[in-house]
């Protein structure tokens, strides 16, 4: 998908749309997650900090994420790709790699293009969003095909053309090349593709080692066997949360944890597991970060063996300076086990009745009064949330501060809408729901969607088969 936050928000905001919008975290430790491609030509880039985003682009929208509604949107270009075949990877909520072949397709070009392209009109007339496709004969090939067609484009690389193509490009287009492997390459006088294949696969072994060496080499010649995997199993579950001010008091510090805790929880029952190991993550005010861990006798799933699990990893770090970031995970996970249920509904019998007696429910675990000090005011609006006025109906949050909020009523289909500003505690404006950017029927649910294409297949040199690649320019797989 392209610019995929923040095309999603243009799409959602007629009064966004061609005007350059940034996406990320607000606070002075914010990063910016995504850029539409106004705001980039000022500079604005993925991962950049969000305070060198505002000294670039002054004048640009600045919004919170609104992850549930850009998972919806995924969910629904993921159904069309695994209308094409039933070997989809993906590699985030805007990007993924799919094996055509396998999915029964036509093992020629023009096949091929004709699904490239019905697959861009079909995410359109979805989504109300552009998406790129490439094509190629590996999963690497597709990706870099991928994004030289952004935005809203196709491109089919040819058998025959990758050494070509791949030759002048950066080093850092190839998977596993980041920052430090560049740099390394660029002190030995290797800053494009052709330079290594070049340099030959023993020189690259010399410098990077057997296995990261040799792999460059292939990749380096346009060779990529690494085949699509339809499912990835998650290692761990994690969460996490950095604080626009560090955190001293130790109270406020152990209630932090087991709300990350709790959360954490819920997201892993919600992916089917339990977990045996609990981890914490600390870094501190010198920016040096801490790990530690507690592996318990059985998987688990129980919110309160997680969160005294948490507590005692907390009570061997020294938070003395001052904490910039928390995190909970769980890992070595495992599918549920008769033993592990039966050990989960002691857990949440202690679990129900320590909350029965503190009166409180499992959701909201009690915070004492030095937590609840430190909190937010209760009503807060974040730039971009969707609310509902009782009389104006659904609109998004322009921006709040001194008390007051201002709202801009507009939908999807609608032209640009009007501003209000309303006390932060109005009685008739309430948090909203997403509103849908297309109505109606979804392509890839009808009966036409994907058998009735032709289906596509390019010819595949060496690879094992074709790989149609969706993603975003600023993150690789």
């Amino acid at each position: 998908m392209d610019a995929f936050f923040a095309a999603a928000e243009q799409a959602a905001k007629p009064s966004l749309r061609g005007k350059p919008v940034v996406v990320g975290g607000l606070g002075p430790r914010g990063v910016v997650a995504t850029a539409s491609y106004e705001a980039r030509r000022f500079g604005v880039h993925s991962a950049m900090p969000m305070g060198q985003a505002r000294r670039l682009a002054p004048n640009a929208a600045y919004l919170v994420p609104r992850f549930a509604f850009y998972r919806s949107i995924s969910e629904q270009v993921m159904r069309l790709l695994g209308s094409l075949s039933p070997l989809v990877e993906p590699l985030s909520l805007d990007e993924a790699f799919v094996d055509l072949e396998a999915g029964g397709v036509a093992d020629d070009t023009a096949s091929a293009r004709a699904v490239g392209e019905r697959l861009r009109a079909d995410i359109l007339a979805t989504t109300g969003l552009t998406g790129s496709v490439g094509l190629a004969g590996s999963k690497m090939l597709a990706k870099i095909a991928s994004e030289e067609a952004k935005p809203d484009g196709l491109v089919l690389m040819e058998p025959g053309t990758e050494r070509a193509l791949l030759g002048p490009k950066s080093v850092r287009i190839l998977p596993g090349v980041g920052p430090a492997t560049g740099e390394h390459l660029r002190r030995a006088g290797m800053t494009t593709v052709s330079d290594l294949a070049e340099a030959g696969e023993d020189e690259l072994v010399r410098l990077l080692g057997r296995a990261h060496g040799a792999s460059l080499y292939r990749m380096a010649r346009g060779h990529d066997d690494r085949p699509v995997v339809a499912e990835r199993d998650a290692k761990s579950v994690s969460v996490e949360d950095t604080f626009a001010v560090d955190l001293h008091d130790r109270v406020r510090i152990r209630g932090e944890v087991e709300r990350l805790a709790e959360r954490c929880v819920g997201r892993l029952r919600a992916s089917g597991h339990s977990g045996r190991t609990i981890v914490l993550k600390v870094r501190r005010f010198d920016f040096s970060t801490l790990t530690r861990s507690e592996t318990l006798r059985g998987p688990t799933d129980a919110l309160g063996v997680v969160r005294e699990a948490a507590g005692r990893l907390l009570d061997s770090v020294d938070t003395t300076g001052g904490v910039r970031l928390l995190g909970v995970g769980v890992s070595g996970l495992a599918d549920y086990t008769q033993e592990d249920l039966f050990a989960q509904e002691q857990e949440r019998e202690r679990e129900g009745g320590a909350e029965e007696r503190a009166g409180g429910a499992e959701a909201a675990p009690v915070a004492p009064e030095a937590v609840a000090a430190a909190e937010p005011a209760e009503r807060s609006w974040a730039p971009g949330h969707d609310v509902r006025h009782a009389v104006y109906g659904a609109g998004w949050v322009q921006g709040s501060g001194l008390g007051r909020v201002t709202v801009r009523f507009e939908e999807p289909g609608s032209a640009p809408g009007r501003v209000r500003t309303f006390a932060v505690d109005d009685p008739e404006l309430a948090a909203g729901e997403a509103v849908p950017l297309v109505r109606g029927p979804v392509p890839g649910e009808g009966p036409s969607a994907g058998g009735a294409a032709p289906s596509p297949a390019a010819d595949r040199g060496d690879a094992p088969g074709l790989a149609a690649g969706t993603g975003s320019p600023p993150r690789r797989p």
